[in-house]
């Protein structure tokens, strides 16, 4: 297998989880797929700059915030939103919302400041360790930790989750399930 054909299978396989990361700091199906899109675009334009051995898709996930940010601070600039009419009309609610859970836990995870939303994504989501995460976001890994920590907390606090019984089935569902189990 050629190092061009590995590569290119590297960003393939990045990409469900490229697109998840781009939808969460987006907040616009649309907008995500563009970002995926450039960032791909840039991976194989910059792919000489690679270095076969270390982590790609930390590397796509770094090329894709930075396209993020770049644009937002190109946005700021081309329009003044002081009242921010225009913002709330960029967030766009998903269009299947598979359950309520599911739909609160969206709500409260925008609610999260954008350092800890982020920092919480790529940890509990995409799967990147702290160290990965710190290279990612351009910070230390006590920053990280510390954002992820403190996201854990105000997530819990926004749900209004005391302790595991909170989250989950409710009791007559687990009471099915565990019957059907046991049977």
């Amino acid at each position: 297998m050629s190092a061009t054909s590995s590569f290119r299978d590297g960003l393939l396989a990045a990409v469900p989880t490229l697109r998840a990361f781009a939808v969460s700091l987006a907040k616009n199906a649309d907008r995500a797929d563009d970002l995926v899109q450039e960032t791909l675009v840039k991976a194989w334009d910059k792919q000489d700059s690679f270095q076969p051995g270390t982590n790609l898709k930390a590397w796509l996930f770094t090329i894709l915030r930075n396209e993020f940010y770049s644009q937002m601070r190109k946005r700021r600039r081309e329009v003044e939103d002081a009242d921010g009419m225009i913002t709330a009309r960029l967030s766009v609610n998903p269009s299947q919302e598979s359950s309520s859970d599911l739909t609160d836990f969206r709500r409260a995870l925008e609610l999260l400041p954008e350092d800890q939303r982020e920092a919480i994504i790529l940890i509990g989501a995409s799967g990147f360790s702290y160290e990965e995460a710190a290279e990612i976001c351009g910070c230390a890994v006590g920053t990280i930790k510390s954002r992820v920590s403190r996201a854990r907390s105000r997530l819990q606090q926004i749900l209004a989750i005391e302790g595991e019984g909170d989250f989950g089935p409710d009791p007559v569902t687990a009471q099915v399930t565990n019957s059907a189990n046991a049977a």
